[in-house]
C-alpha cells in the first residue's frame, strides 16, 4: 500500500478511536435513564437501518468454504459477548476506568498473534503485557465505591474481558478482511447484534415510559456514529493495515475516554488510580519499546 493510502488508514483510525472513547461517555448517559439490554439493541437497530439503506454499496463479498466458522467466531466476540461484559462493565465502574482498560488490547492482539497465529512475541513485549496488566489490576484496587463507579473491581474484571472478546474480533477480522469489505463486516455486526439483542431485552426489562431527550440522543449518536461510523473506519483500517500496527491505535481510547469523562460527567482518579494508569501506559510503551515485523493476514486453521 502506498504513503498516501496509509495515511488514509491511520486517519481512519484515529477518528474511530475518538468515537470508541466517546462511547463510554454515551453509554453511561445512556444506562442511567434506559435499560443497558435496551441502549444496545437500539444501537444496534438503527446501524442495521443505515446498512439496509445503503446495501447497493456493500463491496466485496468472496465466499470461501469453511468461512462460516470465521463468521460466526467474529460475531460471537462482537457483538454479543463483548457487549454484553461492556453494559456489565459500565454498570460498575466509572467510563475513565474502563476506558484505561482498553489500553490492554494491543498486547492481547500480540498475545492471540503468538497463540493462533504463531507469532514470535519478544521478552520486552510481554515483560510490557505483564506490567500494563499489573496497572490494570492496581487501577481497579484502587478504586473506591462511589456514583460513578459502584463496584470498580468488578466493572474492570468485566471490561477486561470485553478485551479479550475484542482480541479475538480483530484477529478474526485480519483474516476476513482480504474476502469481505469493511461494509459487510460492519453489517453482520450490526444485523447480528440486533437479533441478539432483542430477545435478551424483552425479557431483561420493560422499556420506561419516558425517555429525556438527552437519553435518545445518546442512543442515536451510538447506534449513528459509533456502530456505523467507529466500527466502518476501524474495519476499514485493519483491511489495509497489519493487524498489530491497526490494534496499536487502541492506545488512544484511554486518552480521549478520560479527556471526555472528565469534561462531560465530571469523573476523576485518584492519585493512587493516577499511577496505576501511568503504570499500563507504561507497559503499552516497553512493549512497542523494539520495533516488531507486521503480523501477517495469517491463516487461523
Amino acid at each position: 500500500m502506498g504513503g498516501q493510502g496509509r495515511g488514509v488508514a491511520m486517519i481512519c483510525l484515529v477518528v474511530a478511536m475518538a468515537l470508541w472513547g466517546s462511547s463510554f461517555i454515551a453509554l453511561k448517559v445512556a444506562f442511567a435513564e434506559l435499560p443497558a439490554m435496551w441502549v444496545i439493541f437500539a444501537r444496534m437497530a438503527l446501524g442495521s437501518l443505515v446498512f439496509l439503506l445503503a446495501w447497493r454499496w456493500r463491496g466485496r463479498m468472496q465466499y470461501r468454504p469453511g468461512d462460516w466458522k470465521y463468521l460466526l467466531g467474529l460475531a460471537a466476540c462482537e457483538p454479543c459477548l463483548y457487549f454484553l461484559f461492556e453494559a456489565l462493565a459500565l454498570q460498575n465502574t466509572s467510563a475513565a476506568q474502563a476506558g484505561m482498560v482498553t489500553a490492554l488490547l494491543p498486547l492481547l492482539v500480540a498475545m492471540g498473534a503468538m497463540a493462533f497465529l504463531k507469532e514470535r512475541v519478544s521478552r520486552t513485549t510481554l515483560a510490557g503485557f505483564l506490567l500494563a496488566v499489573s496497572g490494570a489490576l492496581w487501577l481497579s484496587l484502587a478504586g473506591s465505591a462511589d456514583e460513578h463507579a459502584p463496584n470498580p473491581l468488578l466493572g474492570n474484571f468485566y471490561e477486561l474481558l470485553a478485551m479479550l472478546c475484542a482480541t479475538g474480533y480483530t484477529l478474526l477480522l485480519k483474516h476476513l478482511s482480504a474476502r469481505y469489505s469493511p461494509f459487510l463486516l460492519t453489517a453482520m455486526v450490526a444485523f447480528v447484534g440486533t437479533l441478539f439483542f432483542l430477545p435478551l431485552a424483552l425479557v431483561a426489562a420493560p422499556l420506561p415510559q419516558t425517555v429525556s431527550l438527552l437519553g435518545l440522543g445518546a442512543v442515536a449518536y451510538l447506534g449513528l456514529l459509533v456502530t456505523v461510523g467507529a466500527y466502518g473506519l476501524y474495519n476499514f483500517g485493519v483491511s489495509r493495515l497489519p493487524a498489530s500496527q491497526a490494534s496499536g491505535f487502541t492506545n488512544l481510547i484511554p486518552v480521549f475516554t478520560l479527556v471526555f469523562a472528565m469534561l462531560l460527567l465530571g469523573e476523576r482518579l485518584n492519585s493512587m488510580q493516577l499511577c496505576a494508569a501511568a503504570l499500563v501506559f507504561a507497559g503499552v510503551a516497553l512493549s512497542q519499546w523494539r520495533s516488531a515485523p507486521p503480523l501477517p493476514a495469517g491463516v487461523l486453521d
